[in-house]
């Protein structure tokens, strides 16, 4: 099997089990960032810390990507083997909303207010031959 790397890192804690995501989280006024800042865009303190964010949300709203992603975004995905997608914003814990694209592909299967679980799934292959992953929601109640 491919050599597997996140396809940005910091943006979760994979390979370590259970994978959450990676943000900031300001040490002055608490906010949260998805993915982590060096700086915090509610108050300008530099005082920020990476923290887990968790892996678990709430979908905040959603729509169905019906094409290709375009460049920059490359995948493996191919015009005969594309199929539709879900793309959302996931509430966490924390209140901080996160956009990801997800697993269920079809209005039947999301809702507003759905619990979600983050997973790691390959997105493309790099130059070199690494399988490159990425993360995606799901829904919970599918699990």
């Amino acid at each position: 099997m491919e050599n597997q790397q996140p396809l940005h890192p910091g943006l979760f804690s994979w390979p370590d089990a259970p994978s959450q995501l990676l943000g900031s989280r300001c040490q002055d006024c608490g906010e949260h960032a998805f993915p982590s800042q060096h700086s915090c865009r509610a108050c300008g303190s530099e005082r920020t810390e990476v923290v887990g964010l968790g892996n678990s949300g709430t979908l905040w709203t959603w729509t169905i990507q019906s094409f290709m992603p375009k460049a920059p975004y490359q995948t493996d995905e191919t015009p005969e083997n594309f199929r539709p997608y879900g793309v959302g914003y996931v509430e966490l814990a924390c209140g901080l909303k996160v956009e990801s694209r997800l697993h269920e592909n079809s209005a039947d299967a999301l809702r507003i207010g759905l619990p979600m679980s983050l997973e790691i799934i390959p997105v493309r292959l790099d130059h070199e031959g690494n399988q490159l992953m990425t993360f995606q929601f799901r829904s919970a109640e599918a699990l």
